[in-house]
């Protein structure tokens, strides 16, 4: 049930913009971890010339920090690579870099998902990464998506964004219905009444290797403290599609397979 959480500990940021100042180029891999957690080919579903691969692995847990007694994850180490991990593009965990007063959330620490998504008939990596958590849970999630450049036979990120977890935040590649493709975010309002800003993000050119962009920004109707058990962006979704055109009142709702009665109050989705 969505509550009012302790404060986040860090400010939802948003890099979907800004994505063409990562390197393209190849740079020195970082020193393997002991063991891969993540292989997965990218030469076949994407028509590549060179063998791509994205593989992660992990180092061996680390002290706890939190008092639980137990340790922590190993750091881990995304790589996106044509040589097998000689060599990986850089900025793969760059998602979740910060100020440098908040350096020790910078690395990341879990890899929630990595998995090649569709959009129409183009081929992404889809990478979503967390840091270590904070004593209150928090962490930073970063998630970023890399689109294949057939000219220059390499992967460039087209979109990335980080935010926190404590309040609710979450970002959403919506797999199916008629935002497929479309990247979704929710992220706090710093000021009162307490919300979220939702973000719809969309890769306007499929086929080219062009970056996502914003083409929806509304303050929810979504309450801190509202009660309903459901995600954000699925009590969000009537409003979402309204806006995107592709819902209107009378049609069926947009709801969660698992919603039983879905309604609206004040135009967000309630199930039961």
């Amino acid at each position: 049930m969505r509550t009012i959480a302790v404060a986040a500990a860090f400010a939802a940021v948003s890099l979907a913009a800004p994505v063409a100042c990562f390197a393209q180029t190849a740079a020195k891999a970082t020193k393997p971890a002991t063991h891969v957690i993540s292989s997965i080919d990218l030469a076949k579903p994407f028509g590549t010339r060179l063998p791509w691969r994205f593989i992660a692995s992990q180092a061996p847990g680390e002290p706890d920090r939190n008092g639980t007694g137990d340790p922590d994850p190993g750091v881990i180490y995304p790589c996106i690579t044509a040589n097998n991990g000689k060599t990986c593009l850089p900025d793969t965990d760059s998602v979740l870099r910060l100020p440098k007063d908040a350096d020790g959330f910078a690395t990341p620490h879990y890899l929630f998902d990595a998995r090649i998504v569709q959009v129409s008939k183009q081929a992404l990596l889809l990478l979503q990464l967390g840091s270590i958590r904070a004593d209150n849970g928090d962490q930073i999630n970063g998630t970023q998506v890399y689109a294949y450049d057939q000219g220059k036979d390499s992967f460039a990120p087209v979109y990335a964004h980080r935010t926190g977890r404590n309040n609710n935040q979450e970002v959403r590649f919506i797999d199916t219905g008629p935002l497929q493709g479309d990247i979704i975010s929710v992220d706090p309002t710093p000021d009162a009444p307490f919300g979220y800003w939702v973000s719809v993000n969309r890769l306007e050119a499929p086929g080219a290797t062009d970056s996502y962009k914003e083409v929806l920004r509304y303050r929810s109707a979504t309450a801190y403290g509202d009660g309903n058990p459901l995600a954000v962006i699925d009590a969000e979704m009537p409003g979402i599609q309204r806006r995107m055109g592709v819902w209107k009142p009378g049609m069926p709702l947009p709801a969660p397979h698992d919603c039983r009665a879905p309604h609206l109050v004040k135009s967000v989705l309630w199930c039961g």
